[in-house]
């Protein structure tokens, strides 16, 4: 599967971590990303799901998109600059559990197209649905 629009950003292992667990990128979602390490829980799949967002890996998206609900391909918003990560509430989705669920609050602001123009501020609240697979988690769909 090829995504359809190529990182935005890349981000040095040494910057704070876009999911803002408080760890550097190189030691929480950079890993998944690269496709060294997978997600162990469903909040740190959803974590760096997030992050693929806020840097623009629409392939990391689709790769960890469940094959059942998976879309074709996927176009990512360039205007759009993901900035916070709430996590507001989980059920399951632990190392031994087999489905579970994560209620977050992702926080965007757009970017102007032109100077003239400001930038808004909006929130995507989701609880998102995530099931292992063959030992791997991946995202389902938003219930």
């Amino acid at each position: 599967m090829t995504p359809t629009s190529d990182p935005i950003q890349t981000l040095a292992d040494s910057v704070r971590c876009p999911c803002l667990s408080g760890e550097v990128y190189g030691e929480c979602c950079g890993p998944f990303h690269r496709g060294q390490a997978h997600a162990p829980t469903a909040e740190r799949l959803m974590r760096s799901r997030y992050s693929a967002f806020a840097v623009g890996d629409a392939g990391y998206l689709l790769d960890t998109w469940h094959p059942r609900t998976r879309p074709g391909d996927l176009e990512l918003d360039p205007a759009l600059r993901w900035f916070r990560l709430d996590i507001l509430g989980r059920t399951g989705g632990g190392v031994l559990d087999s489905e579970g669920t994560v209620e977050f609050e992702a926080h965007y602001r757009t970017r102007p197209a032109t100077p003239d123009v400001s930038s808004t501020t909006g929130t995507q609240h989701e609880n998102s649905r995530f099931t292992r697979l063959d030992g791997r988690w991946f995202y389902v769909d938003a219930v």
